[in-house]
């Protein structure tokens, strides 16, 4: 082999070597901006799932919003944030309220229902706010104070 062959093949495999160093670190700056916008939107959903968790249970302590609805939404707002929160014993009671009150239907399948059977889901749903109304205005407090002393109130 010639040394004009030889410094061409040297100088061919270091550009295709340069080449693929600068599409490596094109994609290392890609991944690395993507997970920088994963972490922002991970932020942005927490902390809009705090928010929305104050607005609840602030709402179901001042009697703005039934009982079932306040605990069904501070259940999946939990759930959110941290699906072992519901274990807590503070906590228990919306997963409680959410079981026991599932199979009601609400919306469109609310209004197919005949006026027998609202009536009967609805004496089911008071039965079950009037049974753990005192236990779930409780928790809704316990979960403004862990609001306030978040991240802190996670351990």
């Amino acid at each position: 082999m010639s040394n004009t062959v030889a410094l061409s093949l040297l100088g061919i495999g270091t550009v295709v070597i340069v080449a693929l160093a600068y599409y490596a670190m094109s994609l290392r700056r890609q991944v690395a901006l993507r997970e920088a916008f994963r972490r922002d939107e991970d932020r942005r959903a927490r902390d809009n799932a705090l928010e929305n968790l104050e607005l609840v249970a602030s709402a179901l302590v001042q009697g703005q919003v039934e009982i079932t609805e306040g605990c069904w939404r501070i259940k999946v707002l939990l759930e959110m944030l941290d699906p072992s929160l519901l274990v807590r014993s503070e906590f228990r009671v919306f997963a409680d309220v959410h079981e026991e009150t599932r199979h009601l239907h609400t919306h469109d399948a609310r209004k197919e229902l005949t006026a027998r059977q609202r009536f009967a889901e609805d004496r089911h749903r008071l039965s079950v706010e009037d049974r753990l109304r005192e236990e779930v205005l409780e928790a809704a407090k316990f979960v403004l104070d862990f609001r306030a002393r978040y991240p802190e109130s996670l351990t």
